[in-house]
């Protein structure tokens, strides 16, 4: 199979190189595309956090909070794959279309029942659910839709500036939100968040249709999700990446747990020390996307190397015995997160086939979000029983030891002492 960075020619690659971090700002529809994104996203934030408070306002109880997070997760672990196949099927613009229309509904309706006062717990968690099954198909028509934006030789870039453009709205997004809760209540947050998807609908009818690059529709046929599932076993580069994704989404991303607790009992502060936790790790998340955003290829070796750095950051911000340390380690943290998130994201789908590319971010995305309700009360049990000092580590340990065993397995393939049935390829997209 022909890597992306074959398809380029030479001459092109290299003005590639010359335009350097931002260069995927140079198509139309791209900057009308991450302008919507940026809203939307700084929205999603916003009632990320009204929605964590309207619960505990409701119940007093935290252990609700991890329900609706679990009901929000739920869908994508259940059937996160057929949300990749809807994406292979139909246009990815008209799907897009209709999920920021859904959610822009499911955020008034939240909106309407807090202002109206008819809110209760149980209709916050249907409508969690229902969040959750638009993002099933959401979320993988997103990942793909960027190689219909621009030019193959900038989708790494695109890749990587969606991901800084989403963690710039990290810092803006709780921000505002919390003025809002203090002011005027949680049921204008909310509506702000419907307002916002205003953005990326505009910006979606704004797109010239003539510099889109379709992927062919595929058609509907019998075993399409087998097919995808027998294509990632039969590439170990899209294999083993996808597999080091899932290990940190289910065990590594577990910060809203660990950071509560390290900044309550292990710093002794308040809700001001974890927001400015969230904020540090931010800055270095939105440096990291743009280190990422420069390379114009990733090797497999080089995403294990990061996933490797990613554990060793988070041991090393556990460890961290005064207040200072710990914050530099978490923007080491912040920054090696996005850098292998963006890298892989963006390696992924340059190495599949187009035809294939939604069912295989499906699974991607499976495996990333799909395993926050089975690692979430996992790291909080430890958190509970052992410190967040200890689960902290553990949130870095674990995938450090999962990237230290696929490099051992790939230097013991290069070697040959592993049977396998065909040379591996040597993914260079």
């Amino acid at each position: 199979m022909t890597t992306a960075t074959a398809e380029i020619p030479a001459s092109t690659t290299a003005t590639t190189h010359r335009r350097g971090t931002f260069a995927a700002l140079r198509v139309h529809n791209y900057r009308i595309y991450i302008v919507g994104h940026g809203v939307a996203s700084t929205g999603t934030w916003m009632q990320s956090i009204a929605l964590d408070w309207l619960v505990l306002e409701l119940t007093g109880s935290s252990a609700a909070v991890g329900i609706t997070m679990a009901m929000q997760f739920l869908p994508m672990l259940l059937l996160g794959v057929h949300g990749g196949m809807i994406a292979d099927r139909y246009p990815k613009r008209a799907i897009l279309m209709v999920t920021q229309g859904l959610n822009c509904s499911l955020s008034g309706t939240l909106a309407v029942l807090t202002l109206t006062g008819q809110m209760r717990v149980e209709f916050v968690y249907l409508l969690a659910l229902l969040q959750g099954l638009v993002m099933v198909v959401d979320n993988p028509t997103r990942q793909v839709f960027v190689n219909e934006l621009v030019p193959t030789h900038y989708v790494r870039n695109a890749i990587a500036l969606n991901a800084a453009v989403f963690q710039t709205s990290r810092l803006l997004g709780p921000a505002v939100s919390g003025v809002l809760i203090g002011t005027v209540g949680t049921g204008w947050a909310f509506a702000a968040n419907a307002t916002s998807y205003a953005a990326p609908l505009i910006g979606l009818t704004l797109i010239r249709s003539a510099d889109l690059v379709p992927a062919p529709a595929v058609q509907r046929a019998k075993g399409q999700l087998r097919s995808a599932l027998r294509y990632v076993r039969e590439r170990p580069d899209v294999a083993w990446t996808i597999f080091l994704v899932g290990v940190i989404g289910t065990f590594g991303l577990k910060f809203p747990v660990v950071l509560t607790a390290m900044a309550d009992t292990t710093f002794h502060g308040g809700a001001d020390l974890y927001g400015l936790f969230n904020v540090v790790i931010a800055v270095g998340s939105v440096v990291g996307a743009l280190i990422a955003g420069g390379r114009t290829h990733t090797r497999l070796r080089t995403l294990v190397v990061a996933a490797f750095a990613f554990g060793l950051a988070q041991t090393a911000a556990a460890l961290s015995p005064e207040l200072w340390a710990f914050l530099g380690a978490l923007i080491v943290l912040g920054v090696v997160n996005l850098t292998f998130q963006a890298m892989a994201n963006s390696s992924v789908q340059s190495w599949v086939d187009p035809q294939i590319r939604g069912r295989v971010m499906g699974l991607y995305m499976l495996v990333f979000v799909g395993g926050t309700p089975l690692g979430g009360p996992m790291i909080g049990w430890i958190t509970t029983a052992f410190g967040p000092r200890v689960a902290m580590a553990f949130c870095g340990i674990v995938p450090a030891l999962a990237a230290v065993a696929v490099g051992l397995v790939l230097w013991l393939k290069a070697r040959g002492r592993l049977g396998r049935r065909g040379p591996v390829p040597q993914a260079t997209g």
